[in-house]
């Protein structure tokens, strides 16, 4: 069974990553036991930095918002009588519906919001 183009080009990939890899750690390695050791002490705190990290409840907020103009739909539904034409024929009475947009000024207004849960991380 033939192997597809890609699953071949993939796997040439992974064997030259793989290669790659394996001998700059190989060279990395002669490198590192001649030199020397180093005598500095390191600058950031050791250990997870989520220790100054706090867990937020999920909760309501909310949020001034100042008057403003804003599109708003206004349905119209109308009633049609049914009637008899020229010829004789009855049609029966139906409803229409019709839709358009005016602008609406909006005052201003207290907006409600949920906020998800979240790490409140301080770092200082």
């Amino acid at each position: 069974m033939a192997v597809s183009m890609r699953v071949r080009r993939l796997l040439a990939g992974a064997t030259a990553t793989g290669l790659l890899a394996g001998g700059a750690a190989l060279g990395l390695s002669g490198t590192a036991v001649a030199a020397p050791a180093s005598t500095t002490v390191a600058t950031a705190p050791v250990g997870d930095h989520h220790d100054q990290c706090e867990w937020v409840k999920g909760h309501w907020e909310k949020k001034w918002v100042k008057g403003h103009w804003e599109k708003k739909v206004q349905y119209t539904k109308t009633w049609h009588k049914g009637h008899y034409d020229k010829h004789g024929s009855w049609h029966k009475g139906y409803w229409s519906y019709d839709r358009h947009y005016t602008w609406v000024y909006v005052h201003g207004h207290w907006h409600h919001y949920w906020v998800k849960g979240h790490w409140d991380c301080d770092h200082k």
